[in-house]
């Protein structure tokens, strides 16, 4: 089997499960990876036989590496993904795609112009849950969809310091709303809060989206619940579809009282966003989340923090 060889710029938490996945994937080998902090460059290296630098501009002057996955702080990926497209790198950049749009942008047209792939890793796309869940829409399962109703809910991560809950969680589901639905967001109205005392943005949303086709999603999301929850229900004309991002499932309600356990096979979202990322790689296609995706999901994250701000509803162009 072709492997394709790959480099990880930012080697913490997240990065970390980057580099474990591309050293087991069968279609990609690990080259180099790069991290700020000598420490963690130096544990992750050991640790996964692999070179690392300090400066990641090392791991963009091998000529062998073809793609590279960014996972820096997010006020950093702008300027490190311009870099990495500009060094002829295929990019997977996880959420948010920038700090805000107009970066996104310019992220997006410079891929364009140079021929490489800008992707976006928006992880549960390739939950296989969600994926059930979208089969079973296109199959009509629930008829005409009316309204979408998510909550993502959890403890303060103290690793996530440059943005806020909206940034950082509602735009997992806010990217799983376009997806499902199909269609573009025409109006938002959110209510934001900040309530804990050692993160300064907002910890606490509460976001409204309306889409072209009629459908309306509601999400919850906080950094104050003490445990995990990560939940999704799509109301149609004919059933409900509830999906549990953690732990997989999917249960179809229907009239009668007809409710089915719907089949769904676990797999670990990560490792399947990153082999999708390596094959659209390999035969040079647009990756299954792309840079625009993560512009969309954006788009609507900035236009609720506008409408909180504003305490108005906010109409998207």
């Amino acid at each position: 089997m072709k492997k394709t060889n790959v480099g990880v710029i930012g080697v913490g938490a997240m990065g970390y499960n980057h580099v474990r996945i591309y050293s087991e994937l069968e279609n990609a080998n690990l080259l180099a990876i790069s991290d700020m902090v000598r420490g963690t460059l130096d544990n992750v290296s050991k640790e996964f036989n692999t070179i690392g630098y300090v400066d990641y501009d090392n791991i963009l002057q091998i000529d062998d590496i073809e793609a590279v996955n960014i996972c820096v702080p997010t006020v950093f990926h702008h300027d490190v993904v311009m870099r990495a497209i500009e060094a002829g790198k295929n990019v997977l950049v996880e959420k948010p795609v920038a700090s805000h749009i107009t970066e996104a942008k310019e992220m997006i047209d410079a891929a364009e112009d140079a021929g490489v792939i800008l992707a976006t890793g928006h992880v549960e796309r390739f939950n296989p849950a969600v994926r059930v869940a979208k089969k079973l829409l296109q199959e009509g399962e629930i008829g005409e969809v009316v309204t979408a109703n998510a909550k993502r809910l959890g403890p303060y991560p103290p690793r996530i310091r440059d943005v806020g809950v909206a940034t950082d969680l509602a735009i997992h589901d806010i990217d799983i709303f376009n997806y499902l639905f199909e269609s573009k967001a025409e109006m938002v109205f959110a209510n934001m809060s900040s309530n804990l005392k050692n993160c300064e943005f907002e910890d606490h949303a509460e976001i409204m989206t309306k889409y072209e086709n009629g459908a309306l999603s509601i999400l919850e999301t906080n950094w104050l619940t003490p445990y995990k929850k990560r939940q999704l229900n799509i109301t149609g004309v004919d059933g409900i579809i509830s999906v549990d991002y953690g732990s997989q499932s999917v249960t179809l309600y229907k009239e009668n009282n007809h409710v089915e356990e719907v089949k769904v096979e676990n797999k670990e979202p990560l490792k399947e966003e990153l082999r999708s990322f390596v094959n659209a790689v390999q035969s040079n296609k647009e990756a299954e989340v792309t840079g625009t995706d993560g512009y969309e999901a954006l788009r609507i994250v900035e236009a609720a923090m506008k409408s909180s701000k504003e305490k108005n509803l906010v109409y998207l162009e």
